[in-house]
């Protein structure tokens, strides 16, 4: 929030009526100083006055867990009405194909006017023109309150840092599941996301492909400019790791001439 333009003021207004769930820690203290936090909110969130209780932080983990287990069995339901075309599964060691017949710019067209960016320390209004053009999309799904997500991001992170630079055919775009504007935007901020996101007021207009798409997180799932899906952290087999859409990107890349991608780490 405060590299969004809010004051230290501000968010102690916030904590007042939200409370604060997070450990406060010395890397969460060197954020905020680098963001612009002054003393006064430091020392209150040192202090412990707007800390939730063991027994609330407790309640409010097994309400997060219920509503994951929720969105899970909710997207199960619905896979029948699926708003992209769902390509087969590859054949391993192959690269991955779409099949069927696409909307030419039906993924541009989904997110044009809906983005936001990291720029000088601040979120800002994403200029989507540069997406237009664009063959692939990678639809990152993940969420501050997960540690599981939060674990990955750094390899993602890593990933598009050196592989985006070789490979401009491709961007990938943030689809928060966090529970308030706040934990998206401080989510963005701490993993340095070098990535556009959707808005979070405009993450209900594309709810559908979450719930049709998404059976937890953290989900990558790979998208030609057409819409078609052509790899997916959760396949028949069940959940089979963002790292398979990474190795199948990898081989997308690699058949439409680009340059050969290192072998991560």
């Amino acid at each position: 929030m405060l590299r969004s333009g809010y004051s230290s003021q501000a968010i102690l207004r916030e904590l007042s009526a939200r409370r604060f769930s997070d450990a406060f820690d010395s890397a969460m203290e060197k954020q905020l100083v680098q963001s612009g936090a002054d003393q006064s909110l430091i020392d209150a969130l040192r202090s412990g006055t707007y800390q939730l209780s063991p027994s609330e932080m407790g309640a409010v983990k097994e309400k997060l867990v219920q509503q994951e287990k929720h969105a899970v069995s909710s997207a199960e339901q619905s896979r029948e009405a699926e708003p992209l075309q769902q390509s087969a599964p590859a054949p391993a060691g192959s690269a991955p194909k779409a099949s069927g017949v696409g909307t030419p710019g039906a993924t541009y067209g989904l997110l044009k006017g809906d983005l936001i960016h990291m720029h000088q320390g601040s979120l800002s209004h994403f200029d989507d023109e540069v997406l237009e053009d664009k063959k692939f999309y990678v639809f990152f799904f993940s969420a501050n309150w997960s540690p599981e997500s939060r674990k990955f991001t750094p390899q993602l992170v890593e990933y598009y840092n050196r592989v985006a630079p070789q490979h401009p055919e491709f961007e990938v775009i943030f689809f928060s599941a966090d529970r308030s504007r706040y934990g998206m935007e401080t989510y963005i901020a701490q993993a340095n996301m070098p990535w556009p996101a959707v808005e979070y007021d405009k993450l209900a207009s594309k709810a559908a492909i979450q719930q049709n798409f998404v059976r937890g997180i953290p989900c990558l799932i790979l998208i030609d400019a057409n819409g078609r899906i052509l790899s997916n952290s959760y396949g028949t087999e069940g959940n089979l790791g963002p790292e398979k859409v990474l190795a199948d990107l990898d081989k997308v890349l690699n058949g439409n001439g680009g340059n050969a991608v290192a072998q991560r780490p």
